[in-house]
């Protein structure tokens, strides 16, 4: 305080004041600081409420840890619920209650589930904790474990301690299809020397990045790589059943491959069938389906015992209409015949040559449609109990039509015909053979006529390049084929 003397004699007392100016840029530079205070030692941590940690309005709680290794995710129970399953039924208030009241049961501890606070200002919401459980041994499959779900004050405080760990789980409609599905056929892919762990970690931050919207983290330049962290990514979503959201978004990652992918299910249709029935891919599904009954009964033992009997039986019946249509057609070559000038079927006495050529046509389809009749000698251990020879190999006739629809030399070529006629010396003189080679050429075009319905190619991929395929691909799969539209 300053005195100053007035002209009464008294003292004026007056407060030494900064200038206004100090004093609101003082002011300004404490408000544009104030927002960058921390209550941790300094730090300027914010907390985060977005994906993966909802710190504000996540109540499931989700820890994956390995060693030092630990990914935690603090997600909604809304989201989890509507894309899995397994956590609708985790989640429920059935299931919840009835842990708890079991967990209290066992550690002699009151259940917590429904508390209401006798503090009427502090609003409480309930929180699930999950664990992944990496299993005993390596044939067991890591799973998400609960804990017994608990109440927290809008504060963050406990509203008690939980009972231990609740080791059950809720049961997942097709985690049985899925311990069958585990065994996919290698397709000669180079082991990483990543941890084994490192691909569950993938696994699962792809599962919770397809409930929120986000894009897995899908190889998308190698389909071999992206194939195995696919069919990964869908084993995952069977068990927790999540097959309905995790499905698209594999078949979306795959399909942008276009021809590479066509390629690759050609070379592995069994391995894509699998994989397409477990995304619910029409084109995936379907492109290996048509290569899957070409080549039947190839893939049987990959997929029988593997996949769901829906779709042996889709197989099996498509088979059946392949086989039943390329028997009208060999009923039909069988019976292809000349006729003479009058209007008579060609016979041996008024049409020799042609008749031969005929004769020649149908003993050569005979021998290539046709299994080489059985041994007649038994083995000589057979009387000793020995088993009996396997089976002959499925004669696959796909190979002999596709050489009938292209027609040309492709079979019967000009050396064939010419040791053919030699035979009987005879009969056999340039014109002869000029004209049996044209009189063949006529029944070869008839052919390729006749077997059009089994040329179709309901394919995705080109077959222009390739020459073709040794099978046939004319199954068709209409919507009411897709074994999970029904």
């Amino acid at each position: 305080m300053v005195s100053y003397p007035d002209s009464g004699g008294a003292e004026r007392s007056l407060a030494i004041r900064r200038p206004p100016s100090v004093a609101s840029s003082r002011a300004s530079t404490v408000r544009r600081h104030r927002p960058h205070r921390s209550h941790f030692g300094g730090s300027s941590y914010q907390p985060q409420n977005e994906f993966p940690v909802f710190t504000h309005t996540g109540d499931v709680e989700i820890i994956i840890a390995s060693g030092r290794k630990e990914q935690r995710y603090l997600l909604h129970r809304l989201i989890l619920a509507q894309c899995s399953g397994f956590f609708e039924a985790g989640t429920s208030e059935e299931w919840s209650r009835a842990q708890a009241e079991g967990s209290a049961a066992q550690t002699q501890i009151p259940p917590i589930l429904g508390r209401i606070p006798e503090n009427g200002s502090q609003q409480q919401k309930k929180r699930w904790r999950y664990e992944l459980d990496w299993g005993q041994g390596e044939d067991e499959i890591p799973m998400l474990m609960q804990k017994v779900s608990i109440l927290t004050t809008l504060f963050g405080g406990d509203v008690g301690q939980g009972p231990p760990p609740v080791r059950n789980k809720p049961a997942t409609p097709q985690t049985g299809f899925f311990r069958s599905m585990a065994n996919f056929s290698a397709l000669n892919i180079p082991q990483s020397s990543q941890d084994p762990s490192d691909d569950i970690f993938r696994d699962y931050d792809n599962l919770f990045r397809v409930f929120y919207n986000y894009p897995p983290a899908l190889d998308p330049i190698n389909i071999a790589n992206a194939y195995v962290e696919c069919k990964s990514l869908l084993q995952l979503a069977d068990m927790y059943d999540a097959l309905e959201v995790i499905g698209p978004r594999v078949d979306h990652h795959l399909l942008r491959f276009q021809g590479r992918l066509f390629k690759q299910i050609a070379k592995y249709p069994p391995s894509y069938l699998k994989l397409g029935f477990l995304a619910r891919s029409k084109a995936i599904f379907s492109e290996a389906l048509i290569h899957v009954v070409g080549q039947w009964p190839a893939g049987v033992n990959q997929l029988r015992g593997q996949t769901p009997e829906s779709v042996i039986e889709l197989i099996e019946d498509k088979v059946d209409e392949l086989e039943e249509l390329k028997s009208k057609i060999e009923g039909k070559l069988f019976r292809l015949t000349f006729t003479t000038s009058r209007g008579e079927r060609v016979t041996p006495s008024n049409n020799w040559l042609d008749w031969m050529a005929m004769s020649l046509f149908r003993q050569w389809l005979a021998e290539n449609t046709t299994p080489p009749p059985a041994p007649i000698l038994k083995s000589p251990r057979s009387s000793t109990g020995a088993p009996p020879p396997p089976p002959a190999a499925v004669m696959n006739t796909g190979r002999i039509f596709r050489l009938i629809g292209t027609g040309g030399s492709s079979y019967l070529q000009h050396d064939e015909l010419k040791r053919f006629l030699r035979i009987n010396p005879e009969n056999y003189t340039r014109d002869n053979l000029r004209r049996f080679e044209r009189r063949m050429e006529e029944l070869k075009n008839i052919a390729r006529d006749v077997v059009k319905p089994l040329m179709r190619n309901f394919l995705e991929l080109d077959l222009g390049s390739g020459g073709g395929l040794p099978y046939l691909t004319c199954t068709k799969i209409d919507e009411r084929d897709f074994p999970w539209e029904e």
